[in-house]
This record gives C-alpha cells, structure tokens and sequence, in this order.
C-alpha cells in the first residue's frame, strides 16, 4: 500500500464530505484515511490503482482533485 494526499477543489458542507468519502470508498484498491474540506489522505494498493485513477474518482463525484507532491 502507498499513500497520497488529494487536494480536493469545491468542498464547502457535509454533502461535499460523504460525497467524496464515498467516492474513495468505492473506489478499488483504496482504504480512506481522512477527508477534511479541501483535502483528501488515501491509501492505496499499487497493483489494482493508481494516483491518476484515485484523483478521477473524485473529479468524476463533481469535486476536482489533484496529487499533492510528496
């Protein structure tokens, strides 16, 4: 497992919250360690996704999202 940090653009209320939590939950390979406004921290398993993939699964739930750099 490697972990990533998201920064998450458009969160303002809980709605966005649960929204993006349920996003990186559903998503393959991925195990949600915190979601706060504006940021996501997710682990996640190399050989099943990928950053790329993890930043489009919350883009696709309306909230752009970007890898921070390590």
């Amino acid at each position: 497992m490697a972990r990533i940090v998201l920064h998450v653009e458009g969160m303002s209320c809980g709605h966005c919250l649960t929204a993006v939590s349920r996003a990186l939950a559903e998503s393959p390979g991925v195990t949600v360690e915190s979601v706060r406004m504006g940021r996501a921290e997710v682990d996640y398993d190399e050989r099943v996704t990928s950053p790329a993939a993890v930043a489009a699964a919350v883009a696709g739930a309306g909230y752009p999202a970007t890898v921070q750099p390590a």
